[in-house]
């Protein structure tokens, strides 16, 4: 029933122009991933990558999120799934408008009530001021459980700022290690991080 419906949303994003964004896409970006994964991963928007396959992460960052959760144990196909703030890639992927936030989050609200994971995870500041608190500043949040709507959420960084300075790395993986823990406690207690005892 759930891909049912995620079909349906995919063609109506695809056709949506409740803000400009719409007018220079050449894919609306819906989300990739297991429809009933217990983590949901949110981004901030397309960039160009993803703006022409219609998937969301494929470019850089998308490599390098795939990595991270790969050293967690994760994957795209069984254990997450992922999708962002704003649908469509905003020009020069500068940050959305709060406008163009504003338009598009009632789709990613459908999705999440549909997917109803148990922890989201927020990459960067434009997902967690578009989804917790407008005026949050990802540094000074990262990196501590946070509840929103019944769920469990840990902001971290966005990967796109660890390709511009890779020192966050470290603090990423102490985020992630907090999500594997948390996987562990509340969905599989055998999930293991690879290559630890």
């Amino acid at each position: 029933m759930i891909e049912k419906n995620f079909l349906n949303m995919t063609r109506e994003v695809q056709n949506c122009k409740e803000c400009e964004l719409h007018s220079e896409r050449k894919n609306a970006v819906f989300g990739m991933g297991n429809p009933y994964a217990e983590i949901m991963i949110i981004g901030e928007g397309p960039g160009q990558d993803e703006d022409l396959q219609g998937l969301p992460f494929v470019g850089k960052s998308g490599q390098l999120l795939d990595k991270i959760l790969a050293a967690c144990g994760f994957s795209r196909e069984e254990h997450v799934y992922i999708a962002n703030i704003v649908k469509c890639r905003p020009p020069q992927n500068r940050d959305p408008k709060p406008e163009e936030r504003n338009a598009c989050l009632p789709w990613l609200f459908k999705q999440i009530s549909l997917i109803r994971p148990q922890i989201l995870v927020l990459l960067g500041a434009t997902a967690v001021k578009g989804l917790i608190d407008p005026e949050a500043r990802i540094t000074k949040i990262r990196g501590r459980w946070m509840e929103w709507e019944n769920l469990l959420v840990m902001p971290t960084f966005h990967p796109s700022a660890l390709l511009r300075n890779p020192e966050l790395k470290k603090d990423v993986w102490e985020d992630f290690k907090l999500v594997v823990q948390k996987y562990q406690e509340l969905i599989d207690p055998t999930h293991k991080i690879p290559g630890e005892k």
